[in-house]
């Protein structure tokens, strides 16, 4: 395989509404991608029409339109459709406004009903004790009052968690005496009395509490009444959409899920404001960008770019594609199974649109849990919907987002077993979505999966990388491999039965080859990180690690480019450093804090860290050592960038003096004994080293690192002895200049 580059992107400044939920990717990768070599030199351009089957990422679809393509999207899901719509094509922030305040205005009983819904949030000041709006209320799971509450005051400043007062608890308890009413109202918005699929929708409704739900119904009864115009209705409709998300039982608090894929809720919870949800969605929907041609299939989109919106399954699309529209590639974030969302979009579909918008998306409420055979499965049927409405050779860009081992097995063995073709697969981090590019074709006859081929597949890989690797990158080592051979997916077996053949061969592979090193205290293959015992680092620059070689490209780069932006740095590295080498965020930021400060946005190299005074100051630190080893009565020879202490002829103690944290390159380069002598300015680049590379931080464990300003210190001792010595060179590891390097 030729590997490409990885394409970095930006993030969002605003992640928008719903985004716990939306695939978390960065903006600018798909219109750099469509203006690589060679898709932009041949495809890209006025009248290009691109696919996305999955519909699953709408700033994606956005992106490709706004750069000048056509998009047809298939979108099954009713929310991630309007949301879509409401991205290309959002109504004015007064639209939003005016809706608001509409429905605010619209009476319950003598009330306005923005009065009545924020009463029920009423809570008293902690401090000042003014009745105040509270702005969440907490629980614990099963209980039937909240714990405590969440406010800022406006009259005294107070603000934070604070325990429920007793008030607080009565009005929780005299809301919920009313529930079945509006639970009732509720289902019946989705389903029918006598639905099958009733009791489906009553038990998802169950993570609502009481007053969100109220609210809810509350708002949702009145969209139908008010005489509002469709574009106000639009704004008022995607806010209400906020309120919905806002008011479910699965925000935990504190959040330690910020992304629910299952839906359940924590121990402990928030119950949010919904009506100042509501409020918080105009800022939300407000910054949506500017307006791109939005058209339900089959009108008409201008060749200048737009988007087509087919309200369907892929395999209804086919035969219709094939004939009216000349597909030139295909983009789009490949999902993974998140019932938390199909489920609830499902019940907000009824609640907004009623239930002729649940029923094509119905089983959503029936399935309560997705293994990655599912996905495997429904992913295959994608694939080969795909497969044959497309002439052999077109590009599918995918983006893989929250990454891990299971989901990129389902979905290579899916494609491969569709017919796809994997071209490239570039790989950041685990954090980051996984980059793959296959092209449509034939299917071939699928081949035996090979312990050996995937045993040396790996081995190669990380020969390549000269260090050890997390489980995710070894393991796409290892899917690319069997991909290439076709031996993915085979005939007899079903997706369940292939991806734990595939499983239990990549863990056979590595537990039982010597060449493999677990990094791990646990047994599971996927814990930890893997390395291998037959590729012992060289002096050589292709054989050093990757973070070595990184660090020599950036301060290479930075001598040639003085006050050079991140971006360019990045985009200096990652042809470079293509497929699964990919440099991370947090290896890039720890080598330019390490040799460069940040000046009006740019990055340029420190004073001192400049060739020349790199120089200057490396001679004095040769003269200090010399001057100590003097002092302790040594004879001392030089021989290029080691010093060496001589007692009656015979070495006694060896210093290798660095300018760099290449401390791969110094331990193969010295004798086991030498003292490594580097910068202070070095000392947290190289404790992230040792954090991520456990077999260098091993190997330094019998080795003495000292930094230039410790020696400085010591030639300064009014009484040295070597005792002294030998005490003061231990007293000051690496490991304590770590600093906030290791949040990267």
């Amino acid at each position: 395989m030729d590997f490409q580059p990885y394409i970095p992107g930006m993030k969002p400044a605003d992640p928008g509404p719903l985004s716990r939920f939306l695939p978390p990717l960065e903006e600018g990768v798909i219109s750099a991608w469509l203006s690589t070599q060679p898709f932009g030199a041949v495809h890209s351009g006025p009248g290009t029409w691109l696919l996305d089957p999955f519909g699953f990422s709408p700033r994606l679809v956005l992106e490709a339109a706004r750069s000048g393509t056509r998009v047809l999207v298939t979108a099954n899901n009713p929310i991630t459709r309007f949301l879509l719509e409401m991205f290309a094509n959002p109504p004015p922030e007064s639209e939003f406004i005016a809706a608001l305040a509409d429905l605010g205005a619209v009476k319950k009983g003598d009330e306005r009903l923005a009065g009545h819904l924020q009463s029920l949030y009423l809570t008293k000041c902690e401090k000042c004790n003014q009745q105040i709006y509270a702005n969440a209320f907490l629980w614990r799971k099963g209980e039937d009052a909240p714990y405590a509450r969440i406010y800022e005051c406006k009259h005294c400043g107070d603000s934070g968690e604070h325990p429920a007062t007793e008030e607080d608890i009565e009005r929780a308890k005299k809301i919920a005496e009313t529930d079945a009413l509006h639970r009732t109202r509720a289902f019946e918005k989705v389903v029918a009395l006598n639905d099958e699929d009733r009791f489906y929708a009553e038990e998802a409704i169950q993570y609502y509490l009481p007053r969100p739900l109220y609210v809810i119904t509350t708002i949702v009864n009145r969209l139908d009444s008010l005489n509002l115009s469709a574009e106000r209705k639009r704004a008022l409709t995607a806010l209400v959409l906020i309120a919905c998300d806002a008011g479910n039982t699965i925000w935990a608090h504190p959040a330690e899920r910020p992304r629910p894929k299952q839906l359940s809720t924590p121990s402990q919870f928030r119950e949010h404001n919904v009506w100042m949800a509501l409020e918080r969605g105009l800022t939300l929907w407000s910054e949506t960008g500017s307006t791109v041609p939005c058209e339900a299939w089959p009108k008409k989109i201008p060749e200048s770019g737009g988007i087509c919106i087919y309200e369907g399954r892929l395999k209804d699309l086919a035969q219709l594609v094939k004939k009216e529209i000349p597909i030139s590639a295909v983009i789009g974030s490949v999902p993974r199974p998140n019932q938390a969302f199909w489920t609830l979009s499902a019940l907000w579909a009824g609640w907004l649109w009623g239930k002729e918008a649940v029923e094509p998306y119905k089983v959503a409420l029936r399935r309560r849990r997705y293994d990655w055979a599912w996905n495997a499965t429904a992913l295959h049927s994608a694939f080969n919907h795909l497969n044959d409405l497309l002439p052999d050779g077109i590009p599918f860009f995918a983006l893989l987002p929250e990454p891990e081992p299971s989901f990129l097995t389902s979905a290579f063995t899916a494609a491969n077993a569709a017919g796809f073709s994997l071209v490239n697969v570039a790989l950041r981090t685990e954090h980051d979505p996984v980059q793959v590019t296959w092209k449509s074709g034939k299917k071939e006859k699928p081949q035996t999966a090979d312990a050996a081929l995937l045993q040396n597949s790996i081995q190669e890989y990380l020969a390549s990388r000269g260090e050890p690797a997390s489980y995710l990158h070894v393991h796409t080592a290892g899917l690319i491999a069997l991909a290439e051979a076709n031996t993915l997916k085979q005939p007899e077996h079903e997706f369940d039965e292939t991806l734990r053949k595939t499983n239990a061969l990549f863990e056979s592979a590595l537990k039982n080859d010597e060449r493999f090193v677990h990094y791990s205290t646990g047994e599971n293959v996927e814990t930890g990180m893997w390395g291998s015992s037959t590729s012992p680092r060289s002096g050589s620059a292709q054989n050093e690690s990757l973070s070595d070689q990184v660090e020599v490209a950036i301060v290479t780069f930075l001598q040639k480019n003085q006050h050079a932006i991140y971006l360019e740095v990045e985009d200096e590295l990652n042809p470079r450093f293509t497929g699964l080498l990919t440099p991370s965020k947090g290896l890039i930021y720890a080598v330019l804090n390490s040799y460069a400060e940040k000046e009006s946005g740019g990055w340029k190299l420190r004073a001192e860290d400049l060739s020349s005074a790199r120089r200057n100051e490396l001679n004095n630190i040769f003269t200090l050592i010399e001057a100590i080893g003097k002092r302790l009565e040594y004879k001392t020879r030089r021989d290029d960038k080691t010093l060496t202490w001589f007692e009656n002829g015979k070495p006694v103690r060896s210093f290798y003096v660095m300018a760099s944290a290449l401390l791969g390159r110094a331990l193969e380069t010295t004798a086991p004994d030498t003292i490594l002598v580097i910068p202070g300015g070095r000392a947290a680049l190289a404790a992230y080293k040792l954090q991520r590379d456990p077999a260098l931080a091993a190997q330094l464990k019998t080795r003495r690192v000292v930094k230039y300003r410790l020696l400085r210190a010591i030639l300064e001792v009014p009484i040295l002895t070597r005792d002294s010595f030998e005490e003061q060179i231990a007293s000051d590891p690496v490991e304590k200049s770590t600093g906030q390097m290791m949040m990267f």
